[in-house]
């Protein structure tokens, strides 16, 4: 009987741990913050000479971690690339993934969550990539907006490593 006591606890003591981690996943996709805006990063796509899109893709209702995701790429943009950004060589957007006005860039990147997506347009044509690593640096914004200028920079570059 203690035998099967002792293997019962250990089996809830393996659940509850695995319960508590689904919450919290459930929890954080819940994104409870409404936004409004959305840009239309997708304009003007058909230029020709190298170009870069920053887009940060969400949803209607965002979390914490969603809106810095954003704001701190907006930031990168604006603080680092404003002459790019004039000229249109960089591009950057908040684009709500649920409106119908954004079915053409949704498409082109295809999300399938909130997140940031680079897209570059050059000589050979279009190639994108989801930049994962900007939500490992949400808690510290200099280091976020350091690691991300660098990345957009190779981009300018031509570097895709």
């Amino acid at each position: 009987m203690t035998r099967v006591r002792g293997t019962m606890i250990k089996s809830k003591m393996l659940i509850i741990p695995l319960l508590l981690l689904v919450l919290g996943m459930v929890l954080a996709a819940g994104c409870t913050t409404p936004v409004t805006s959305s840009v239309d990063a997708g304009q003007n796509t058909s230029q020709t000479g190298h170009r870069i899109e920053v887009i940060h893709f969400h949803r209607t209702q965002q979390c914490y971690s969603c809106r810095m995701v954003g704001a701190f790429a907006e930031d990168t943009v604006n603080t680092f690339f404003a002459d790019e950004l004039a000229s249109g060589k960089v591009v950057f957007g908040h684009i709500n993934m649920e409106l119908p006005e954004n079915k053409e860039i949704v498409a082109r990147y295809e999300p399938v969550a909130q997140s940031l997506w680079i897209g570059v347009y050059d000589e050979n044509g279009f190639y994108k990539e989801q930049n994962i690593n900007v939500w490992y640096k949400i808690n510290d914004q200099n280091e976020y907006m350091t690691y991300l200028k660098e990345v957009i920079d190779k981009r300018l570059a031509g570097d895709f490593s």
